[in-house]
């Protein structure tokens, strides 16, 4: 027979599984409980495993169901699914998937399956702190339906839930459950059936039937299954034995006028409380009612419903049969403006609280507190602390709550001092990186970090420094011809090719003044190739003058000199201190320059020694006549000369390529080669 709740896969509304964190465990937050403590998120989780289990859940019952009863169903195993499948899709329904999968499989056993699968997910699932979470709920089958209800009520207050996925305890094993999900539905009572089990070792059948006029509720009714020697009473087994002689126990009247204390002192230490007929009248107040009501009130007889709100449960039928039914739900009322009042203080107080039949009197008698959280609240509606009685836990919530009001005050002006604070530092830290950047520009790394940490710079002798010269033939003629304006937009767009050339090459440019350009290497950092960085970047910048052009039209004509040697070098100054070089390296190497010609590289033969010294790099340099070597540089044997640069060619590359190819495959070679 097919399942007669079972809707077809094509007209169900898919929805997200529970997202759980990854590896199917949920996220505790901030919780500084031993890992053996039971929290309210635990009882969360419980409940959600049988609302919305996850799809590792699913996944775990399912392997266990199709490993007991392949032989009953041979084409079951389709259900299992490769848990990578809904591991990279966090909304994948595998449940909506088991349904399709059991309506093409067998329509016929669809449901029995799924209550199969129901109770291996309690079974394989319900362990360690979810079982303890379960158990909590009530010492026999009955408080544990009517906990169920109240409890996941809370819950989905809690977190502002608005769908009408829920439980009621209609009554003695009556349970009513709302879902949007047949499937749902039915996976429901096998985990019912296996909870029974588990919880309270007994049996149950258990018969679902939908609620006449509403196809998404569903009603399970429980019935015990009895032996010879145990009677069953809803979970709690009590032995029959017929040798205990009976104890003499005082019998308890069905009678309400035989109670022991009189109505008066009943509503002075329930002050919160009322109690209404069949008709739904109001029969007896509390003193706190009393207060708030009977200005307005002619006489008791009147309607429930003219003074107060019942906001919670939701859809609840103000009929006296309905709300007998739900008396294990949580109430919340909220009082109303009595006929009549004009300035009635306690508009919109709630009061929640719970609502007991009585049946010695066929009557219902509802026993709340204020729903307040501070002090506030409480003046508000025209109360005062001692309307709440001593026994009653909200003067603690009260008072815990302006506590926690102030904490929170604190905490938040803490915050802002703190983000005020962290503000500030991003700031500090945002301008030291600028400072720190200019510094980088200006002085080599190791002297910038000495000078942004304050410590003492001494001034310190390079061996082997590559120095380059350069200035601008004709610049005195050029500048004549020009305004300043003119002469500045030349220098800088010159000039800043030179700057890229100099993080290219990683050479320290030490200073610029008028047309005289100056780098160095071997400076900041020491290499056999630092000759080489500064040869290659004075043809660079020769390159570089054809594409500039002074203001009547005519190429810049640059002349260069380069020269290695010893060189002293230091911080000078304390307001825009420089970093200057010193000794006669520096001298001789601007004599190279000034001896140089027109878009010519006149390289020391310190330097040409450099250049040859390692293989694998052909500079094409031309000797000149010794006359030209400068009158300072050293020359004891008389057979030094100076060299022209012509040109650089890589011995790997076609010599037909452009200079920078060639240039641009050595720079990588060093680099790769650890530029030692």
């Amino acid at each position: 027979m097919a399942c007669p709740f079972f809707r077809r896969a094509d007209s169900l509304t898919r929805q997200p599984s529970v997202i759980a964190e990854p590896g199917g465990h949920w996220a505790l937050e901030d919780e500084e409980l031993s890992d053996d403590a039971l929290t309210l998120t635990h009882l969360q989780m419980a409940i959600q495993l049988l609302t919305a289990p996850s799809n590792e859940d699913l996944n775990t019952a399912v392997t266990s169901l199709v490993a007991k009863y392949r032989q009953n169903w041979p084409n079951i195993h389709k259900l299992k699914l490769d848990p990578q499948v809904f591991k990279s899709c966090a909304n994948y329904d595998y449940l909506a998937d088991i349904q399709e999968l059991l309506l093409k499989m067998d329509e016929a056993s669809a449901s029995e399956i799924l209550v199969l699968l129901g109770e291996e997910l309690i079974t394989c699932c319900c362990t360690g702190i979810i079982e303890r979470a379960f158990r909590c709920l009530g010492t026999d089958l009955q408080e544990f339906l009517g906990s169920l209800d109240g409890v996941y009520d809370v819950l989905k207050l809690q977190e502002e839930d608005v769908t009408d996925t829920g439980f009621v305890c209609a009554g003695e094993g009556e349970l009513i459950f709302t879902s949007e999900r047949p499937v749902i539905a039915w996976l429901l009572l096998g985990s019912l059936k296996a909870l029974t089990r588990m919880l309270y070792k007994v049996d149950v059948n258990i018969k679902i039937e939908p609620v006449e006029g509403d196809a998404r509720r569903y009603r399970y009714l429980f019935s015990l299954v009895k032996d010879n020697s145990q009677t069953m009473l809803m979970g709690r087994p009590t032995s029959v034995s017929k040798t205990i002689p009976e104890t003499v126990q005082r019998s308890n009247s069905s009678n309400a006028s035989d109670l022991q204390m009189n109505s008066s002192s009943f509503c002075k230490m329930f002050p919160w409380h009322f109690i209404m007929n069949e008709q739904l009248e109001l029969v007896q107040l509390g003193r706190g009612f009393s207060k708030l009501y009977k200005p307005y009130m002619a006489d008791f007889g009147c309607q429930a419903t003219t003074y107060f709100d019942f906001k919670r449960p939701k859809g609840l039928t103000m009929k006296f049969r309905d709300i007998v039914r739900r008396t294990y739900t949580p109430f919340l009322i909220g009082l109303n403006n009595p006929p009549g009042a004009v300035d009635f203080p306690a508009i919109g107080l709630e009061i929640k609280g719970q609502m007991v039949h009585c049946p010695e009197s066929n009557s219902l008698l509802f026993i709340g507190s204020p729903f307040l959280d501070g002090l506030d609240g409480l003046t508000c509606n025209g109360l005062f602390i001692s309307d709440i009685p001593l026994h009653d836990a909200t003067r603690e919530v009260i008072l815990v709550g302006e506590q926690a009001r102030a904490q929170d005050g604190l905490r938040r002006r803490m915050d802002k001092i703190k983000n005020s604070i962290e503000e500030a530092n991003s700031a500090v830290t945002k301008e030291r990186k600028k400072n720190v950047s200019l510094l980088h520009l200006i002085f080599p790394a190791e002297i910038a970090e000495k000078l942004w940490l304050g410590s003492s710079i001494d001034a310190k002798t390079y061996p082997d420094v590559t120095i380059l010269f350069s200035d601008i033939v004709g610049f005195t003629s050029i500048c004549s011809r020009a305004t300043p304006f003119m002469v500045i937009s030349m220098l800088e767009g010159l000039y800043k090719d030179f700057d890229e050339f100099c993080d290219f090459f990683d050479v320290y440019k030490v200073e610029t003044i008028g047309d005289a350009y100056c780098v160095a290497s071997g400076l900041h950092r020491a290499s056999i190739y630092d000759a080489h960085k500064v040869a290659w970047m004075a043809l660079k910048m020769i390159d570089a003058c054809s594409k500039h052009i002074t203001h009547d039209g005519e190429q810049i004509k640059m002349r260069i000199g380069l020269h290695t040697g010893t060189v002293l070098a230091g911080v000078v100054g304390r307001k825009m201190p420089r970093y200057c070089l010193f000794g006669h390296s520096v001298t001789i190497a601007n004599k190279f320059e000034s001896g140089s010609e027109a878009l010519k590289i006149n390289v020391s033969p310190t330097t040409k020694d450099w250049l040859t010294k390692h293989e694998g790099f052909e500079f094409d340099l031309q000797p000149r006549d010794p006359s030209f070597l400068p009158k300072e540089f050293p020359n004891p044997g008389g057979t030094e000369t100076c060299y022209f640069l012509e040109s650089f060619r890589n011995p790997a590359l076609d010599s037909e390529l452009p200079l920078v190819e060639h240039i641009n495959v050595a720079m990588k070679t060093i680099s790769e080669g650890g530029d030692a």
